[in-house]
């Protein structure tokens, strides 16, 4: 699988971050009230473990069990031994400042253990509005201060698997070096990051590009100086080290040397040409230089490549390569030398894709070879390895290859691969979707099997696009780059499969029917195949529908409020529309191409549009569009709205640009008219939740500039006031895709990242609560339908609709059951429970106490099994006991 970013949320984003404040357009709403002072909130990642490119791992040379791990879009990371876990050390990281979430190199300090530095900064082209900086932190990434520098860094850019290009110097901790792109240069700090020069003798800044011909700078950026190794052995501690080795991205030029402490710098002779050096790793102990070649920058490319050990006592170059290049159809990265046995040397197959990735080690400083799998006669494989990815279930893509690919695949985009420079059993490398790892890497040597495991906990790396938290069934569902999205039937553990039928590459939307959220509707990106995926279980199984002519991408998708129909702006095509489930399409009128659509939440026939300033409107089920009469809205796209549950016409409307219209609108008529808050700077994001505790309004949550202060904000009274529930620690940096609440748990609130996966907040409010009253005594007849509506191995979901079949109405219900064979509940939705042993109680929320005569009221929830599962026989509405139909 090719792991891409996609880049047209950040193209969208980037003048939304301009200077300046936007101009009151609409009819705007009194100032009111809003506190900065944070709520005190918890906050979490739902699981998902990994799902994104870890170009580098770094390990403390000086302190046992002391890890790093960068991400290309998503921060940094430190290892927690205890628990075997990662924890992100960047979420601090602004709005404002999102670049700087992109991490291209990090550098942990062996004289002072409690010192890493970071050199961030995502783009180097215009979709990046800031300069990169390099962080310095004296806690192990706790806390940072930042140096800002005068040019950009890509840790998202072409060649950001190589590496590392920031270095401390092993004698002389103060100095620093940094490798930069664009043709900067080579850099040098001398206090210990806190300011930076030019090193202006450093004689070539690189000069391969990936392509030349592309005009957005992205791939046609100069890679530049990629990276710096020292040599320890030439210093003492105190004093600079000596000798300095750099790569450069120039395939005639790739290795340069100083054997003065940075004052002069030369070429290297004798060294190979045509290739970039992607990696260059000393082993100091035995005077040897190992360097992996590729013909390209990488990560996703690379077609041929070599190994190679230069002696530093005596200059002799040696070409140690694993195979004869002739036979190679990838490049080499991915260095490692076991410190503990310095004429141990890894390396990796980076770019080869197919049939799988390939590791290399020798145990004789590159003399002699093994891999990790051989052919025993093709396509039949011989692995020294077992993979056992139970822990993250997903890593099988639900995949079922054909000989010579098997599955879980060893990886792909594997350039940061390391052994623990204190445990020679340990290892761990990145690729395109996680961390993998072995703490028995020795088996290799002795010719038994060694176990690969994702070593990933903690580290969520996946951009999210969009977020639905239905009423019933699961309480989370995602639209994902790259894998496509999850199902979150419980927060904390990780899904077993991502969506399937059809296995979209990146899903850019998703939607649930409001009164029917069984029928959930997803679209995105793929390479050939449907666009589209319908789901009649809630998420848990799909099925591909059929794509109207032209399509080429996801685009925005609405289902309508009872499933009967669907509303889809794809990319490539006009907005079309279908009854059923997208056997057949017709083109809408009235609605230009590109428009983001969304559903009314009541009338299943009301469909909402907007696209450049424009609000549109249908209501024969989104046939024809007629255009709103709205005016003062944001004229570009970057814009996000939804239509509120439960109340027909009542549409919210975020988003903008500093330049012109920027802020959050309220529509209480369906569009046709909006008002504009004033007491909300900027926003972009708007989401819907659980009201609170005597609230007649649901509440609302934004990713918003309020009162000066970039956060995101929850209003429990109709967005009069607001109050900021993250802090300063917790940022995540571009926060502007979507946000939701959860509509059965007052306050939860899951918010969309751009490389910090999903993350979800609970408050401590207790004034939200689940507004309960007591037992109540209701009178007259019940009746009770317990479904299973899914089972696996373990557990399941059931659905219990309790109606009134009795002549009075009542104003609070209270329903109790033993499970017959010690099932155990582990969510509930639409009611509070408890549970003691086999016995269960679930009792009305504010909302649903109220149930007339005739009437009947539903909740859902997911339990554990074992052994087997019946279903309850006997259900008693306080006293009294129902009939079960």
């Amino acid at each position: 699988m090719r792991r891409t970013r996609i880049l047209t949320a950040v193209l969208a984003l980037a003048a939304g971050l301009l200077a300046g404040t936007p101009p009151a357009l609409a009819a705007s709403t009194p100032k009111a009230t809003t506190t900065l002072a944070a709520d005190t909130y918890t906050w979490n990642n739902a699981r998902i473990d990994g799902g994104g490119f870890v170009p580098g791992i770094v390990f403390n040379r000086s302190e046992k069990n002391l890890a790093y791990a960068r991400t290309d879009i998503g921060g940094a990371y430190r290892w927690v031994e205890a628990s075997k876990t990662w924890t992100p050390l960047l979420d601090s990281v602004g709005f404002a400042d999102w670049g700087h979430t992109g991490v291209v190199s990090l550098a942990s300090d062996s004289v002072d253990p409690n010192k890493v530095y970071a050199a961030v900064g995502t783009y180097t082209n215009s979709w990046d509005p800031t300069n990169g900086a390099v962080l310095r932190s004296s806690d192990r990434g706790a806390s940072w201060q930042k140096a800002d520098l005068p040019f950009k860094l890509g840790g998202n850019m072409p060649g950001r698997g190589m590496g590392e290009r920031l270095a401390v110097d092993p004698n002389k901790n103060s100095v620093l070096y940094l490798g930069a792109p664009s043709g900067k240069g080579l850099w040098r700090s001398t206090d210990s990051g806190a300011s930076w020069s030019q090193v202006t003798n450093f004689p070539n800044v690189g000069n391969y590009v990936q392509d030349s011909t592309d005009t957005s700078g992205y791939a046609s950026d100069n890679q530049g100086i990629v990276w710096v190794t020292f040599d320890e052995s030439t210093g003492t501690s105190g004093s600079a080290t000596q000798t300095v080795y750099v790569g450069v991205a120039d395939k005639d030029n790739a290795v340069y040397r100083s054997t003065d402490g940075g004052a002069t710098w030369s070429r290297l002779a004798g060294q190979p040409t045509g290739y970039l050096a992607h990696k260059g790793v000393l082993d100091a102990t035995n005077g040897y230089l190992y360097l992996a070649y590729s013909d390209k920058g990488g990560p996703y490319d690379g077609g041929k490549g070599q190994l190679w050990r230069y002696a530093t006592k005596t200059g002799t170059w040696t070409n140690i390569s694993p195979v004869a290049e002739a036979d190679t159809y990838y490049g080499f990265s991915g260095l490692t030398v076991d410190r503990q046995h310095p004429g141990t040397v890894m390396a990796t197959a980076y770019s080869s894709w197919w049939p799988d990735t390939q590791i290399f080690r020798s145990t004789d400083s590159g003399g002699t070879w093994t891999k990790a799998w051989d052919y025993t006669s093709y396509p039949n494989r011989s692995n020294r390895y077992t993979m056992d990815v139970s822990s993250v279930p997903w890593l099988t893509f639900g995949a079922n290859p054909s000989l010579p690919e098997q599955t879980p695949k060893l990886g792909w985009m594997t350039e940061g691969l390391e052994i623990d420079p204190f445990n020679s059993a340990r290892m761990m490398y990145g690729t395109g979707a996680t961390v993998f790892g072995t703490e028995n890497l020795t088996n290799w040597d002795s010719g038994s099997q060694f176990t690969i495991k994702p070593m990933v906990q903690g580290l969520e790396e996946t951009a999210v696009n969009d977020l639905a938290s239905p009423p019933s069934g699961a309480p989370l569902l995602s639209a994902l780059g790259d894998i496509g999205g999850f199902r979150h039937t419980d927060l904390t553990k990780v899904p077993s499969m991502m969506y399937t039928s059809p296995n979209l590459t990146s899903t850019t939307s998703l939607d649930y029917a409001e009164t029917s959220p069984n029928t959930v509707v997803r679209v995105g990106n793929l390479d050939s195949g449907p666009h589209i995926g319908f789901s009649t279980d809630n998420g848990a199984n799909w099925f591909a529908g059929t794509d109207p002519s032209g399509v080429t991408g996801g685009g925005t998708v609405a289902a309508a409020s009872d499933g009967s129909r669907f509303v889809w702006s794809p990319a490539g095509t006009g907005v079309q529309y279908t009854t059923g489930f997208g056997t057949s399409w017709s083109a809408s009128s009235g609605i230009p191409s590109g428009a983001i659509v969304e559903s009314d939440r009541v009338d299943p026939k009301t469909f909402y549009g907007f696209k450049s300033g424009k609000f549109y409107v249908s209501s024969d089920g989104g046939a024809t569009f007629t255009t709103s009469a709205a005016t003062g809205l944001p004229s570009g796209d970057s814009v996000r709205f939804k239509a509120l549950p439960g109340t027909k016409g009542d549409v919210w409307l975020a988003g903008g640009a500093s330049d012109g219209a920027y802020g959050l609108w309220h529509s209480t008529d369906g569009g046709a008219s909006f008002t504009k808050l004033s007491n909300v700077d900027q926003a972009d994001t708007i989401g819907f939740g659980k009201a609170a505790t005597g609230a007649s309004y649901q509440t609302l949550y934004t990713s918003a500039k309020i009162g000066g202060v970039r956060g995101i904000f929850r209003s429990t009274d109709k967005g009069a006031s607001w109050t900021r529930i993250n802090d300063d620690a917790h940022q995540w940096g571009w926060t502007g895709a979507a946000i939701t609440g959860d509509p059965r748990v007052y306050g939860r609130v899951y918010i969309a990242t751009n490389g910090r996966g999903i993350i979800y907040g609970d408050s401590s409010d207790s004034s939200g609560g689940g507004g309960t009253d007591p037992t109540p005594t209701p009178t007259g007849a019940c009746s009770v339908t317990y479904k299973i509506t899914n089972q696996w191995s373990g557990g399941f979901q059931a659905d219990v609709a309790l109606a009134n079949t009795g002549s009075s109405a009542w104003s609070g219900w209270s329903l109790g059951w033993t499970f017959p064979d010690g099932q155990k509940i582990t969510q509930l939705w639409n009611a509070d429970y408890t549970q003691t042993g086999a016995a269960v109680t679930a009792k009305n929320l504010s909302w649903n106490a109220n149930v007339a005569a005739g009437s009947s009221v539903s909740f859902g929830f997911t339990g554990s099994w074992s052994g087997t599962n019946s279903k309850p026989t006997s259900f008693k509405l306080g006293d009294q006991t129902c009939t079960v139909v």
